[in-house]
């Protein structure tokens, strides 16, 4: 059964006159476990698709079906509840709160959903030390590397246990070094059961992926597994 499935999924928007096809006609099937890539240039639809999973915007017609779930006919609020509890993000910018430390940065997620202090700081203490930050839980962000930084990112994507993490061009800030160490705890969360769905420009990080989904004006163009890219190459994305 599929974690997360789209059928006929679009998102139009109306500019003047005319009418954007951001998203046109999706159809896709994601396995809980699964680490997916999603590649395509500026415009092609990635951000789109991916505000639609993470569930940051509705589709202007079609239907995702998440953990059984059609997120695609929810209220705002409801909406709201299945972001908090299933879905863990990650971003290109970090996105941390400089007044907080790393422990408070964690804890963001779960003070939402109203988890206790006591219960919060044991799953915080628990995701850091997972993601190799047992030893900067009071520090803040600005006396954090680029990589330190994006692993609290991770850990704070992570503490409510999500169903599926969305990553955003996640290394985007980074240099090649770092890049390869945050790429490494992806793929050691992959190997833990975890389903990630990567968004990339850039090519050669879909080999962490097990399945490759190329976009271009609003469409799938091409589907590929890892096999298929081991035997063919990556040059064919």
């Amino acid at each position: 059964m599929s974690l997360a499935r789209l059928r006929g999924v679009c998102r139009h928007y109306r500019m003047g006159n005319n009418v954007v096809r951001a998203l046109d006609g999706i159809d896709l099937d994601i396995d809980q476990g699964e680490y997916w890539a999603i590649l395509g240039r500026s415009g092609s639809g990635k951000s789109t698709l991916l505000n639609l999973l993470g569930c940051l915007d509705r589709p202007t017609a079609g239907a995702y079906v998440l953990d059984g779930v059609d997120v695609s006919q929810l209220s705002d609020d409801a909406l709201s509840h299945v972001r908090s509890r299933s879905i863990g993000f990650i971003f290109q910018s970090f996105n941390l709160i400089p007044q907080l430390t790393v422990q408070e940065n964690i804890e963001v997620p779960l003070f939402y959903q109203g988890v206790s202090p006591v219960e919060s700081r044991r799953r915080a203490h628990e995701i850091a030390a997972r993601v190799g930050l047992g030893d900067r839980l009071h520090h803040r962000p600005t006396e954090l590397s680029g990589g330190q930084q994006q692993r609290v990112a991770i850990a704070r994507a992570l503490v409510n246990d999500p169903a599926i993490v969305l990553a955003d061009e996640a290394t985007g800030n980074l240099d090649t070094t770092t890049e390869e160490e945050i790429l490494a705890v992806m793929d050691q969360l992959h190997s833990m059961g975890k389903t990630i769905i990567l968004v990339t420009h850039n090519a050669s990080l879909t080999r962490h992926a097990e399945k490759v989904m190329v976009l271009a004006d609003g469409k799938i163009e091409s589907l590929h597994t890892r096999e298929d890219l081991d035997a063919a190459g990556e040059d064919v994305l």
